[in-house]
């Protein structure tokens, strides 16, 4: 067999053709045609010698670059420039003025916000960052606490709602709730869920995200009077005198109690609804500005608003 096999390849022919990739050696031998590929791979001498220069085929020696005059070997060193005759060596991190505790407080608190301790130094609020805390009841159940921002809760109403489905009825309660810090910012919201306690959780949190701002006076009462309509409810509010107190009744009472009015009037005129009389009290204290903010837009003194 391997004398055949040496037989057959010297009695091949080699037939030139520079267009193909391969080259086609046939033997003498009718139907018998080899195809041996052209090697792509770099020169046997190359391999040995990789200092031999070679270039492609469209490229001239001149766009080639090769640093024959660099030692590999031989060691660099860094030989930085001088420095000019009025250079200040920078002071040392040590020899500087120590810091107070008080500079590090603020600091801190400038990162990382108020601190854990109650105290601020930077007029930040120090309930922002307590957490809910958890606390599990006899039953086994997690129930969380009131978030300590400073802001107060009174519960307006909680309403029995029952939902039609295919199967039967879905028993749901729905709370209004009034939050303020009674320093002028009060929130109305409400929450729906299957207990009273999580209806009442969810109308708090809807209510810190709509709070407003209500406009008063050095005693405690509003610039002027206000009208709000909010669905069939209309509310009116008019300012006291010191010592009147808040006479109004229903959610337009506690509303006003929550933002810190100590002296107002107040009537509602339409609709007996708590969560529509809540919200119109907002709308009427929304209609409300300070004189000075009237004389800074009119660019005149507060002096000449009353001639």
């Amino acid at each position: 067999m391997a004398a055949s096999s040496l037989s057959t390849f010297s009695s091949l022919s080699l037939r030139n053709n520079s267009s193909s990739r391969f080259s086609t050696f046939q033997s003498q031998q009718p139907n018998h045609t080899f195809f041996i590929p052209k090697p792509t791979h770099p020169p046997f001498y190359l391999l040995l010698n990789p200092t031999t220069k070679l270039y492609p085929i469209n490229a001239t020696p001149a766009e080639t670059t090769f640093f024959d005059n660099t030692d590999p070997e031989e060691i660099s060193t860094y030989d930085p420039p001088e420095r000019p005759d009025d250079f200040l060596e920078p002071p040392s991190f040590d020899d500087g003025p120590m810091e107070s505790e008080e500079d590090i407080a603020k600091a801190y608190e400038e990162l990382y916000g108020a601190a854990y301790s109650g105290e601020t130094f930077l007029g930040n609020d120090i309930y922002a960052m307590d957490s809910k805390v958890k606390k599990t009841t006899a039953f086994g159940k997690t129930k969380k606490e009131k978030s300590k921002d400073g802001f107060d809760e009174r519960v307006v109403q909680v309403r029995r709602v029952t939902k039609v489905v295919k199967g039967g009825k879905q028993l749901h309660f729905r709370a209004v709730v009034v939050v303020g810090d009674k320093k002028g910012n009060v929130g109305v919201g409400v929450g729906k869920a299957k207990e009273v306690i999580a209806a009442v959780q969810k109308s708090a949190v809807n209510a810190r995200r709509n709070l407003i701002t209500v406009p008063m006076t050095k005693y405690l009462t509003f610039p002027h009077r206000a009208d709000g309509d909010f669905g069939a409810a209309r509310v009116m509010l008019r300012p006291a005198a010191p010592g009147t107190g808040v006479i109004a009744g229903g959610a337009v009472r506690i509303v006003l109690e929550m933002a810190g009015v100590e002296n107002a009037l107040g009537k509602q005129l339409g609709s007996n609804n708590a969560l529509n009389n809540a919200r119109a009290t907002v709308v009427a204290v929304q209609k409300m500005r300070q004189f000075s903010e009237v004389a800074q837009e009119r660019g005149i003194p507060m002096e000449e608003l009353w001639k």
